[in-house]
């Protein structure tokens, strides 16, 4: 039953994270799933198939950009991902309705 719950959780959260990982700079499909992986130590294990619906739909909406690497050598050209003003924005508001939604969950489940 838990496992439901987390990955409910999970999902209310991904866009808000992918952006704040493209703040600091632009990246790549799996440089995003491997950061996720890593700054989470673990919790938040995407598949490419869960990834790329977002950062599209992040793209849609004007939140990211996305541009091709021209390849270099055996090298192959990647999509990479860059957040926009417009995004830069979202991610503040994000924040902002973050910290109220974690301070009243974590309010309600410490009474007693």
């Amino acid at each position: 039953m838990n496992q439901k719950y987390e990955q409910q959780m999970k999902k209310g959260v991904l866009e808000m994270l992918v952006l704040k990982l493209l703040e600091e700079e632009e990246k790549y499909g799996y440089q995003l799933i491997s950061e996720l992986k890593e700054k989470s130590d673990g919790m938040f294990l995407l598949k490419e198939g869960t990834l790329y619906p977002i950062l599209y739909r992040l793209e849609d909406e004007a939140f990211v950009e996305s541009r091709w690497s021209e390849p270099k050598g055996k090298e192959v050209s990647r999509k990479y991902y860059a957040i926009t003003e417009k995004g830069k924005g979202e991610i503040g508001e994000l924040k902002t309705l973050w910290k109220r939604f974690s301070q009243n969950v974590t309010e309600i489940m410490q009474m007693e």
